[in-house]
């Protein structure tokens, strides 16, 4: 049903129409699923990883840089693809790139796992730019709740990587590169779901908006951006060095992962509910300044004691989390008028604001090295948050993409 809206809240609307809703419902919730571990599960298998490979911690974040700095090159791409072939084709080619990049890390050669997480980033930057405008086109009444679902499958996604990896590698007595493949089997069954409805739809190609043609000159956009971005590094950081850190303080390995999916699950619960919060306000500025104050309390906790408040560290720091990414995805639909302006700006955002994240886990692993410790890297994040709240705070006011620009207030 390419290009039309269908309205989940229309009680007349034809069963059929209900049921294909339903099925593209659940569809997107299992896209969002595969959008992290790919990159999650590198760090509860980053010790084993660097004392196979002899690969530093710097070397070592690539792993999660490299994912990232892919999502803001092809951020920029995948609009365009979605134009040229429709949002569903162009959602089924991302699912194989990132098929295709997972099982590239089983190659033994050190420049195959980079490789791999180069092609499985790739893939993730294709579906999240293009996933908002599926739920902008086709859940129009329903956009809270929709974001919500997408933010959810997303941490999701992490807490399952975060907490399993380890334990299933155990279990199956598979080496670190067999635990990295796992996560290939969700993309391939998500890819068998979504075949018939790429192959089924028309690719329709849509022209960008005169308006989505000046996103790179909206204070709107860049607002959005930067809080995109600031609230990912932080992410990223801590997802990629979390497990280590909390290893180097004594903290086993299971146990650690453990933390971190925690980490995840308390996203989760922030992201059911601020993407439904956010939908229904004209202004989302209280929302970005929780998130900057649940990232400021959980690094300050890790700097004072990393082990022993542990449990309320990462519980914090991922409200803040799911807090930050759901508020930043449902902002690309908040923030713009039509699905064409939805895409163009989460195009742009994920551009600048994944490339900023890719700092996070780079910086953070050289600062370690740089220092032998985790006290430099922490205040190094913690010093971002002063640039993170005034993003937030204009990213949050009432004003869309598509408007002229006003005077600042």
């Amino acid at each position: 049903m390419q290009g039309m809206s269908l309205r989940p809240d229309d009680a007349a609307a034809p069963r059929g129409v209900r049921g294909e809703l339903l099925l593209l419902g659940v569809a997107v919730a299992l896209f969002s699923l595969n959008l992290r571990p790919a990159l999650v599960a590198v760090g509860p298998l980053a010790p084993q990883l660097r004392d196979d490979t002899g690969l530093s911690a710097a070397s070592t974040s690539l792993l999660t840089t490299l994912p990232l700095v892919c999502f803001g090159l092809f951020a920029t791409v995948a609009p365009r693809l979605g134009r040229r072939v429709g949002l569903e084709r162009a959602l089924l080619i991302a699912l194989a790139l990132l098929v295709g990049g997972i099982a590239l890390r089983v190659v033994s050669p050190v420049v195959a796992l980079f490789a791999g997480s180069a092609v499985a980033g790739a893939g993730i930057a294709i579906a999240n730019v293009l996933l908002p405008g599926v739920v902008k086109r086709d859940f129009a009444d329903r956009t809270g709740p929709m974001m919500a679902v997408y933010s959810v499958g997303l941490n999701g996604g992490a807490a399952l990587a975060a907490g399993l990896t380890v334990p299933l590698q155990d279990a199956l007595g598979l080496s670190w590169r067999g635990a990295l493949a796992l996560w290939a089997v969700a993309a391939l069954a998500t890819a068998a779901l979504w075949l018939p409805r790429a192959l089924g739809a028309a690719p329709a190609p849509v022209a960008a908006s005169a308006h989505a043609r000046g996103v790179w000159r909206s204070r709107v956009a860049w607002a959005v951006a930067l809080f995109m971005g600031l609230q990912s590094l932080e992410f990223y950081a801590m997802s990629a060095w979390l497990p280590t850190l909390l290893q180097d303080d004594g903290t086993s390995a299971s146990t650690a992962g453990l933390l971190v999916a925690l980490m995840s699950v308390a996203s989760i619960g922030a992201s059911l509910v601020v993407p439904v919060l956010a939908a229904r306000s004209r202004r989302q500025r209280g929302l970005t300044a929780f998130a900057a104050g649940c990232f400021a309390i959980g690094l300050v906790g890790l700097l004072v004691a990393p082990s022993d408040g542990a449990l309320a560290w990462v519980l914090v720091l991922g409200l803040g989390q799911g807090t930050g990414i759901s508020l930043a995805l449902t902002l690309f639909v908040l923030r713009s008028r039509t699905p064409e302006g939805a895409g163009e700006l989460s195009g742009m955002a994920q551009t600048v604001g994944y490339l900023i994240a890719a700092g996070g886990p780079l910086g953070a692993g050289a600062l370690h090295d740089l220092s032998g410790g985790w006290t430099l890297p922490l205040v190094a994040l913690l010093v971002l948050l002063v640039a993170m709240v005034p993003a937030g705070w204009r990213a949050g006011a009432d004003r869309m993409l598509e408007d002229p620009s006003p005077a600042e207030p």
